[in-house]
């Protein structure tokens, strides 16, 4: 019996193991994505199902669904573990950090993996030479050298604005996506960006880095950054990679994406063999097949955003239309939300709802309202006065004028409204991939981080063609329940 007891929990321990699903995130550039990769594929060879969380907008977003327990872990680096999320001044050791974010907010970090990705300003390398260019500090002598810095940068407490203050610098920098500033380097348009110091393109372009002579930047180690609860044997699988990358290994790897044109999972899977850590070599999925899968993915977001835009809006737009007095300030107010960029709305949702689907069609919802809602209350508005006089002339109450005249009157009106929202939540959801809704997003924004324009292409194509196709089923749906005599 004993025996039997003991083979029956065993089968329950390993059950538990398959079906326990492990959120892994990586943050919007390059080197995150692969080391996610590798994380989630070393779990998946011991058998936990991996759900991947990629391309969240920054380390804000990321750092929120750890604590928040959205996620179980992501790569992140110490220098910005200590600076950016714990606030702390000064250089930390791995262990005194784990430490400190242990106690203050539950969560943990591996050994280092190996590498140091420090922030680092590059230029060209003639641009270099003909300005003297070795040291940060050589800056001060050339206030009129144009710099582009990432956005998020821009606003760190490791970034530009303390950065100017402790080396005196006089440049005024602008804004730029990461993946994007490199050719803007090359193509001469800025004379410094940003950068890490594993990049690819730092050896592709031929770049020189600046020397950081009064040692700003702290160590930026790659790290798991996990939650503390997370089970002792996921911890003991990710401890595995402790020392195992050194700065050329993953240079290289970030190279082989970029120049060679390996996915993600093909450069995380080839390090992981030449190491020992996984024994099987993984098969890339279809474009076809992901192209579909994100498709489905973006069908999701945008019918479930505007299936309650329209339950909301449309019996809303009758009620403004009853009460007129209502009208103006509730119009004004779901206008103001149009007038929130996209990509803020989307952040400002992750608070209430977290990342994913749900803060997604949250925010989607909201952009629909707006159409929808004014088209409905014009649409009934705007129906012949005197055909209103003829109805109210033959006794029709105000719910009776509403079902046989004014709606039927108004419904080209209102499926132009539901027309125009459903193309906006198209181009709005490709925006929902940064707090990690997947869909055809995705495609658009790694194509941004890797400036490929074939996987831009990947998403936008389909996006629009999305849209085309919407188009044309609502003027199908339009001519069907429209009254005879409109169409």
């Amino acid at each position: 019996m004993k025996i039997i007891f003991k083979i029956l929990l065993i089968f329950l321990f390993c059950c538990s193991v398959q079906s326990q699903t492990i959120r892994v995130g990586a943050k919007h550039f390059n080197e995150s994505y692969i080391l996610g990769e590798i994380i989630s594929q070393m779990l998946e060879a011991e058998g936990y199902k991996v759900e991947r969380k990629f391309n969240l907008g920054g380390t804000k977003i990321c750092f929120d669904a750890l604590n928040n327990n959205e996620l179980d872990v992501y790569p992140e680096y110490t220098g910005t573990i200590s600076s950016e999320i714990l606030k702390l001044d000064g250089n930390f050791e791995p262990k005194e950090l784990s430490k400190i974010s242990s106690e203050k907010n539950n969560l943990e970090l591996s050994e280092p993996y190996g590498f140091n990705n420090t922030y680092a300003f590059v230029v060209k390398k003639e641009f270099a030479d003909k300005l003297s260019l070795k040291k940060i500090s050589d800056l001060r002598n050339h206030p009129e050298l144009k710099l582009a810095l990432s956005y998020e940068f821009l606003k760190r407490k490791d970034g530009w604005e303390n950065l100017s203050k402790v080396y005196n610098l006089p440049q005024k920098p602008v804004g730029i996506e990461h993946g994007l500033a490199y050719q803007a380097l090359d193509e001469n348009k800025i004379g410094l960006t940003d950068a890490y110091s594993t990049d690819g393109e730092i050896t592709k372009y031929q770049l020189v880095v600046l020397e950081d002579d009064l040692n700003f930047f702290p160590k930026y180690f790659a790290v798991s950054f996990y939650r503390k609860e997370l089970n002792e044997k996921i911890k003991n699988i990710l401890s595995k990679l402790s020392g195992k990358i050194n700065d050329g290994k993953m240079q290289s790897m970030n190279a082989s994406v970029l120049y060679e044109k390996k996915s993600f999972s093909e450069a995380a899977n080839k390090f992981l063999l030449d190491e020992k850590l996984v024994t099987t070599k993984i098969e890339n999925r279809k474009a076809s097949s992901e192209i579909m899968l994100k498709l489905l993915e973006h069908l999701k977001l945008t019918f479930l955003s505007l299936l309650l835009s329209i339950i909301v809006a449309v019996p809303l737009g009758i009620i403004l239309y009853l009460n007129k007095n209502f009208a103006k300030p509730i119009l004004y107010l779901s206008g103001l939300m149009q007038t929130i960029p996209s990509i803020a709305l989307l952040a400002l949702m992750i608070p209430v709802f977290g990342i994913g689907v749900v803060p997604a069609i949250a925010a989607l919802f909201l952009y629909a309202i707006l159409p929808i809602l004014r088209n409905t209350a014009t649409g009934l508005m705007t129906v012949e006065p005197l055909l209103k006089k003829v109805a109210t002339g033959m006794g029709l109450s105000t719910f009776q004028k509403l079902r046989f005249v004014e709606i039927p009157l108004a419904v080209p009106t209102i499926i132009a409204g539901i027309k125009t929202a459903a193309v906006i939540n198209v181009g709005t959801a490709t925006l929902a991939a940064f707090i990690g809704a997947g869909g055809l997003g995705e495609f658009i924004v790694t194509g941004l981080a890797l400036n490929n324009t074939e996987l831009i292409l990947k998403g936008a194509i389909p996006a629009a063609l999305l849209a085309l196709c919407l188009e044309i089923i609502f003027e199908v749906i339009e001519k069907i329940v429209s009254p005879e005599h409109l169409k």
